[in-house]
Parts: structure tokens; C-alpha cells; sequence
């Protein structure tokens, strides 16, 4: 069971057993609630303080945890009802409304219910997590001189210079000074897109893509416009269309194992999109999101776009978080020419700076000898989970057309047969919400592919995660789930 799991359940227990303690009264202690219930230390230590938060119980160090007294005043109710009349006054003045749809984003943050297979996790699962050597690297870092202080705006030279080195190779295309520390790649991609489009401008973004990116540019009163991907990755002519009909300036992309579709832009294609950009006298954000999550059989990799710029064209944004833990959050902008400036000064203003120990611990880790053992070991894991799930999905799941098996990511794309996931289909409509509920229902959780389409798909589609869960035993399980509930959508009687 993972830790969180254990965490909620005995919280839970601990919970419904209060009312047997008066107020004041003490719990057992906890060696006793470690050997009552055969949960780990850290487990009891961290449900004590989750109850202690909710105000149910009072620690006190060498004397043990104790039921809280009994608050009998409550807050009065507020009235906020005025809320929706501010928030709305200014929309009829806007281009493009600023409300925020998290629902994309969230349906890859948020924890499933206990026992739920998470086919819908956009991030390593515990057990793939370098938290060792992150630990080590934490640790050592708050023991160097000035951890603590305040760091360069920019981020700390040796890590600009790592991140530099990993963006250009050895031969220098991208320096030091043309790179910025960021804290995650959606903070990264928010400064970016806030940079070179002013509200209620036309983005090119394609399609399908990342939620929590069209969520950033519609919060920024942009316009989200589409342009299609195939295999090869996004296509050049249907590019050089869109920049014509919008007049954007800004394409955002993911030419290295795409979300969602896992394509990788053709050889022919990367020189194509930068002179189409080019000549729209357009920037390129370069999102290259799991460039460290290659499969084992992936081969060499194409070089980001950013090496192959002279002309400042591409604002590449890249991270360790994927490849570590959602909680290590360090990233980089790397930019070249005016708008480098425009790009640090908005971050400053948004956020200062990315908190020095975090920045030291980057350093600490990726110059360990355990990074690149880590590396190699969730390469092999990853091909072998996907491996896993592709076989279990042609031999329980053969109605879900998968067009392309990526050597990179986490995660595989399906397609829906027609008439199962548009708006006039024979099954009835929603197909997508009525798998994703239903497999809920079942134990696994899924993404439906509705939120990754800026406009009204083709087709419906789900996309399923292997790297969230914890091993080829629930990925087989998963699958199997998935099966009973695709056969209670179209195959049951609601279906008929």
C-alpha cells in the first residue's frame, strides 16, 4: 500500500475513535498505535499530525498526543454572494474571459481514492523516485556555505551552467547567461507565455496538447488556436496556415515525446517549424518536458530545438520534476536576444527567486553518481511498464486503437472506436465521461482526452499513465478494470 494510502486510512481509524477519549485525554502512544494497527512510525507520526492540523488533537513533544478540547463557538456564516458581481464587472470588457478551468491539471494532481489504480498520474510513482539520493542531496546542501541565504535572481551560475550543457551539448550552442532558473516547468511556461503575447492575443498551440498549458493561456486572456499533430509530430504547412489566418506570434510545442500523443518531430520537419516561425517573426516555446524519461530502446535523441537556434527564435523550457518527485521543483528558460530580459524581469516580479536550498540540492544531485544510475533505472522500468500495458490493452482492451507507441514518456494515447466518443454516437453521448466515471467506479482511474483538444475533437480518447502506479501487476490489473467498465458503458444495458 503506499504511504499516503496508509496515511488517510489510519487518520481515518484514528478519527472515528476519539469520541472513546475525553477531552484532554491522552492516546496511546505511538509504539502502541504502530503495533495496533502495523503501520510504519513515520505513518503514525504523519497521521497524528494530519489530525493535529484539523485542530482533533494536541502534541506535545515527550508527552504524547492528547483529543483536543471541545470548541462549542463557531464562526458565523458570511455572506459571499457580492463575489460573482466583482468577478464578472470586468468580462464584458474582455477579449478573451480569464476564468480558470483547472479540471485538465487536476485530473493529473489529485490522489485517487485508496485502492484505485492511477492510470491517470502524471508523475514517477514513489517507488521510481530517486527519494535516497534527493535526501542525501537535500542534505548536503543545507550543510554549504550560504545555502541559506538569498541566491543571484537568475539562479545559481553552476546550475545555469548544468542546464545550459544539458539544453546545447558540449559545444556551447546555449550558455550560461541565456538560461534562467525556474521553479517547475508550469511556472516556467506561464512566465513565457505571459512574456510574448499581451491579453487577448491568438496562440498557436497544437493539437491535441497539454491541458495545464491551454489552462495557462486562457488565465492569460489568450486565445488557445489549433493546429494538428500527426506522427511526425506537428505539421509545417498547417503551421505556416495558422500564422497567416491569427497573425500570432507565439507557437507553443513539445517536440520530444509529446503530450499527449507521444510523437517525436521528424528530422525534416524541426528546421521547417523554426523558418516558418521565423518568417512569422514568431517565437517557439520549446516545452521539453521528459527529455530524461527516454525508454530504454528510445536510440539517440534529436537535440532540442533551442541548440539548433542562432536567431533567438525558441524559448526553451525543461525540468528535473518529472524525472524526480512533483516536490522538486526546479526547471530553466533558456533565451536568447531582448526578450531574455523581459522573461527574468516578469519572473522576479512573479516569484523572486527559486529558494536557494532547492537550487543547491538540484546541484548536489545531478552531479552525484547516483544520477545517472537513476536515469538508466527508469529508463528500463518505463519500457517495461509500457510494454506491459500495450500487451495487456491488444489483449483485453482490442476495441482502443493505440496509432503510436512512444519510446519516451509515461504514458500511452488511445483512440475510441467511432461512435464511442463523439457527440453523435451510437452508444449514446459522452462516451469519454461515461468510461471515466465507470472505470472509477471499477478501481482505475483514467484521463478522458476532451481537455486536451483547444477546439472540438474528431474523436474520442483517453490517455493512460504507466508511470503512477506500482508495477506490471497493476498495470495488468488496471487494464482488466478498464475491461468491465467499457463492457458497463457499451456493452450493458444503458448502452442499448
Amino acid at each position: 500500500m503506499q504511504e499516503r494510502s496508509s496515511v488517510g486510512e489510519l487518520a481515518d481509524r484514528l478519527r472515528r475513535e476519539l469520541n472513546r477519549y475525553s477531552p484532554g485525554g491522552k492516546l496511546p502512544s505511538s509504539r502502541a498505535l504502530v503495533e495496533r494497527y502495523r503501520v510504519s512510525p513515520v505513518t503514525v507520526s504523519r497521521a497524528l499530525a494530519q489530525l493535529a492540523a484539523e485542530g482533533l488533537v494536541v502534541t506535545r513533544p515527550g508527552a504524547g498526543a492528547f483529543r483536543a478540547e471541545a470548541h462549542t463557538r463557531t464562526a458565523a456564516a458570511g455572506d459571499t454572494s457580492w463575489q460573482e458581481v466583482t468577478l464578472s464587472a470586468d468580462a464584458a470588457a474582455e477579449v478573451v474571459p480569464r476564468s480558470v478551468d483547472a479540471s485538465g491539471v487536476l485530473a493529473s494532481l489529485t490522489a485517487p481514492p485508496p485502492g484505485v489504480i492511477e492510470f491517470n498520474g502524471g508523475y514517477l510513482h514513489q517507488s521510481l523516485q530517486p527519494e535516497r539520493a534527493m535526501a542525501a542531496a537535500l542534505s548536503r546542501a543545507g550543510r554549504r556555505p550560504g545555502a541559506w541565504g538569498r541566491p543571484p535572481m537568475e539562479g545559481l551560475p553552476e546550475l545555469r551552467e548544468w542546464f545550459a550543457r544539458s539544453i546545447g551539448g558540449p559545444g556551447g550552442a546555449v550558455t550560461a547567461a541565456e538560461v534562467l532558473i525556474t521553479s517547475g516547468g508550469q511556472s516556467a511556461l506561464t512566465t513565457a507565455l505571459r512574456a510574448l503575447a499581451p491579453p487577448g492575443a491568438p496562440v498557436l498551440v497544437e493539437s491535441p496538447t497539454y491541458p495545464g498549458m491551454l489552462a495557462i493561456a486562457r488565465a492569460a486572456g489568450l486565445r488557445p488556436v489549433p493546429v494538428p499533430v500527426d506522427a511526425d509530430g506537428v505539421r509545417p504547412s498547417l503551421l505556416a496556415d495558422a500564422f497567416r489566418a491569427t497573425g500570432a506570434r507565439v507557437f507553443v510545442c513539445q517536440p520530444l515525446f509529446q503530450n499527449p500523443t507521444g510523437a517525436m518531430l521528424a528530422p525534416d520537419r524541426r528546421g521547417e517549424v523554426l523558418r516558418v516561425a521565423r518568417e512569422a517573426g514568431a517565437f517557439v516555446v520549446e516545452d521539453d518536458f521528459v527529455r530524461r524519461l527516454v525508454h530504454e530502446d528510445a536510440g539517440p535523441l534529436p537535440r532540442p530545438l533551442a541548440a539548433e537556434d542562432p536567431d533567438g527564435v525558441v524559448v526553451h523550457v525543461c525540468s528535473l520534476t518529472k524525472a524526480t518527485s512533483p516536490s522538486f521543483r526546479v526547471s530553466a528558460l533558456a533565451a536568447r536576444g531582448p526578450v531574455l530580459e523581459r522573461l527574468r524581469a516578469i519572473q522576479v516580479v512573479d516569484t523572486f527567486f527559486v529558494p536557494r536550498p532547492l537550487q543547491e540540492a538540484a546541484l548536489e544531485l545531478v552531479g552525484s553518481p547516483a544520477w545517472p544510475r537513476h536515469l538508466r533505472a527508469i529508463s528500463a522500468e518505463l519500457k517495461t511498464r509500457r510494454d506491459t500495458m500495450t500487451a495487456a490493452l491488444r489483449l483485453d482492451l482490442p476495441e482502443l486503437a493505440l496509432p503510436h507507441i512512444p519510446s519516451g514518456g509515461y504514458h500511452l494515447w488511445l483512440r475510441l472506436p467511432d461512435g464511442t466518443g463523439g457527440s453523435s454516437q451510437a452508444f449514446g453521448s459522452g462516451g469519454e465521461s461515461a468510461l471515466t466515471s465507470a472505470a472509477l467506479r471499477s478501481g482505475v482511474a483514467i484521463t478522458p482526452g476532451r481537455p486536451y483538444f483547444s477546439a472540438e475533437p474528431s474523436a474520442g480518447h483517453l490517455r493512460l499513465s504507466f508511470a503512477a502506479v506500482a508495477g506490471a501487476g497493476e498495470i495488468t490489473e488496471g487494464v482488466r478494470r478498464l475491461r468491465t467498465a467499457w463492457d458497463e458503458v457499451f456493452q450493458g444495458p444503458a448502452a442499448l
